[in-house]
C-alpha cells in the first residue's frame, strides 16, 4: 500500500527543494539588479517630473524620453545632474 512517505515521494521532494534553492541562489543577483534598475528608473522619472515642473519657473527643463530615463535609471540622481549639464557641455 503506497503512502505519502514513500521513498519515491521523499526523493522527489528533496530534489525539488534543492532545485528551488539553487534557482533562488542563481537568480538572486540578477533579480536584485533588475529591481534596483527599476527603482532607479521610477525615482529618476519622478525627479525629472519635479525638475521640469519646478524648473519651469527658472527656465530649466529636461526632455523626458527613453534616453533620459535610461540614463537616470542607470546612474540614479547623478544622471539627472548629468542631464542638466549636458547642454552646457555640448555647447562648448
Amino acid at each position: 500500500m503506497p503512502t505519502f512517505l514513500d521513498t519515491q515521494n521523499i526523493s522527489t521532494l528533496v530534489i525539488t527543494a534543492v532545485l528551488i534553492v539553487l534557482c533562488i541562489l542563481i537568480f538572486k543577483k540578477p533579480i536584485g539588479c533588475l529591481l534596483r534598475l527599476a527603482a532607479n528608473a521610477v525615482g529618476g522619472f519622478i525627479a525629472l517630473l519635479i525638475l521640469n515642473f519646478l524648473g519651469g519657473f527658472i527656465g530649466i527643463s529636461i526632455g523626458i524620453n527613453w534616453i533620459s530615463i535610461l540614463i537616470v535609471s542607470i546612474f540614479g540622481l547623478p544622471g539627472v545632474g548629468f542631464l542638466l549639464i549636458l547642454p552646457w557641455i555640448l555647447s562648448l
